[in-house]
């Protein structure tokens, strides 16, 4: 448990985790900041913390843990205001999505006596912002943690403890093996939901789109829930992880033209070993204990 925990960064990822701290009580105190107004009244309006401050720096001012959990974008200047301010012997996380920059960032800082050791939550949905957050978002989900070599394991023991008791699974690797297998796993996925709903919705006549959404199936739906994520968060991704993002798509691009060859000569076989290989792909995913067998269409 840790005395102090301040929380810089309130949206659906910031406001999960201090919903998640209230209920477990593995915090004595959650300090929370954010740039915009707008979330602190949301905070203070459903009593999400213990006490809401008007600068970073106050924020982090005796904390014995400080996450932060702002866009990428933001997190230079984060570090930046708090650096001069954070407890001697403190631990420092965040929640961002790729780990080599806001690990350079974080060191560039030369901080002292501070233990610094990147998270990445793998949870989230489509909606964002402190209304989205829920106590259970973490729980069965996979938390990656990418500290130094140098960082005493103790404290990594106390970040591990701290995203165990909201109920995730910690795993501990390098930031660049996290950077690649997130490329993969979550950022192609939304380079191909961005595309599939620019395809949609562009080169046909007005009475095509609105069918277009009016007949959706499942798996358009499923890509426009997708594509229906933070913005500002994905554009920052999409920069920061731009090298293996776009190797990434160079291999799909390869293996898009491959099946256009294949549906082009009409070669069933090799279309049922595709398909027969996806299915069983998709039985291991739910094996794993990242999905459910269960449908759920027309979810709410």
């Amino acid at each position: 448990m840790f005395e102090q925990v301040s929380i810089i960064g309130c949206g659906l990822i910031g406001s999960s985790v201090f919903r998640a701290l209230k209920k477990n009580s593995f915090a004595k105190k959650v300090i929370t900041f954010d740039n915009d107004k707008s979330v602190s009244e949301i905070i203070n309006k459903e009593n999400l913390s213990d006490k809401t401050v008007s600068s970073p720096e106050e924020a982090v001012s005796n904390a014995d843990l400080v996450l932060i959990s702002t866009p990428l974008s933001s997190f230079e200047p984060a570090i930046d205001s708090i650096k001069k301010h954070l407890k001697s012997g403190s631990i420092l996380t965040d929640t961002s999505s790729v780990k080599k920059g806001a690990d350079a960032i974080v060191k560039k800082m030369n901080l002292k006596n501070i233990s610094w050791i990147p998270s990445h939550p793998v949870a989230g949905t489509e909606k964002s912002g402190p209304k989205a957050g829920s106590s259970d978002l973490f729980r069965g989900r996979w938390t990656i943690l990418t500290p130094d070599s140098k960082i005493k394991d103790s404290d990594v023991k106390k970040i591990s403890l701290f995203w165990e008791s909201m109920g995730s699974k910690v795993k501990i690797m390098s930031a660049g093996d996290h950077d690649k297998i997130l490329s993969i796993t979550s950022h192609l996925p939304h380079v191909i939901a961005y595309n599939i709903v620019k395809t949609v919705m562009g080169g046909d006549d007005e009475k095509i789109k609105k069918d277009f959404i009016r007949y959706s199936a499942g798996g358009l739906r499923d890509f426009t829930r997708i594509a229906a994520s933070n913005p500002t968060m994905w554009k920052d991704i999409f920069i920061d992880n731009s090298d293996l993002i776009i190797d990434g798509i160079n291999k799909f691009s390869k293996n898009l033209d491959q099946f256009k060859k294949v549906i082009t000569e009409k070669d069933s076989k090799r279309l049922l070993e595709i398909f027969e290989e996806s299915s069983e792909f998709r039985e291991a995913i739910i094996k794993a204990g990242q999905d459910t067998d269960k449908p759920d269409f027309g979810r709410k």
